[in-house]
């Protein structure tokens, strides 16, 4: 992967006033590392999330602050809206290139598993991504999973069984599921999951207020009518 890089500008607008940031295209985010003093920044969006797209969390990014030489960085954490998914805070780790770290890279999945594409059967994912060690230059954007080695629904892919380069090593248990193939419902067993929605329908019961006839007047609750009665009797 060619270097990545990104320009960013120091930030001088905090709290609750970077939702102006916001709404003119900016990100705000803090870049911090060990013997690195924290610094807040902000970047153009549209160039961020270009390379968040390539870089994801587990890449070198040469960040350049205002016109100070590039520091090498990864995005060490994202914040997003929980409606629209926008971008809204991002941070970055200066990284010392002679100190190992622990980082996260991304599982892409590829191959066509004989089990679904012939038998029928549902591909289950266990782990979208996986903890890592290694030096920052050691680092990689994401591991392929070859999920053709699911033939039959007894095949599984595990921890172990991936591979990642010289220079990285992996922290999840090795004996954890990454993937495997279930095989599809029977029409049985669909047939009986509809019975069980369709009790549960009936089960519920929806109390409505009864339809009152013309001209009926609305019932009044046993405590209002004495409090009509206590003030009729003070006049």
């Amino acid at each position: 992967m060619p270097a990545l890089s990104l320009q960013a500008d120091a930030r001088k607008v905090l709290g609750k006033s970077v939702n102006k940031l916001r709404h003119d295209g900016k990100i705000p985010g803090v870049l911090y590392g060990s013997r690195v003093k924290t610094k807040p920044i902000q970047l153009n969006y549209q160039e961020f999330e270009k390379l968040y797209a390539e870089a994801g969390e587990s890449s070198l990014v040469d960040l350049s602050i205002d016109k100070s030489k590039p520091v090498k960085v990864i995005i060490h954490s994202v914040s997003r809206h929980p409606l629209t998914g926008k971008f809204e805070h991002v941070d970055f780790y200066q990284v010392d290139l002679k100190k190992k770290i622990t980082a996260e890279i991304i599982l892409n999945f590829v191959g066509e598993s004989v089990a679904v594409k012939e038998l029928g059967g549902v591909l289950v994912k266990s782990l979208d991504r996986v903890k890592v060690e290694c030096l920052p230059s050691d680092l990689i954007h994401e591991i392929d999973i070859d999920i053709s080695r699911l033939k039959t629904y007894e095949d599984i892919i595990h921890v172990k069984d991936i591979v990642v380069p010289p220079g990285i090593t992996l922290l999840e248990d090795v004996e954890e599921p990454v993937a495997l193939v279930k095989p599809p419902r029977s029409e049985a067993e669909l047939e009986a999951l509809d019975q069980t929605v369709e009790e549960k329908v009936e089960e519920v019961e929806v109390v409505k207020e009864a339809p009152k006839e013309e001209g009926e007047e609305a019932e009044v609750p046993e405590a209002e009518t004495k409090k009509a009665e206590s003030k009729d009797e003070k006049k």
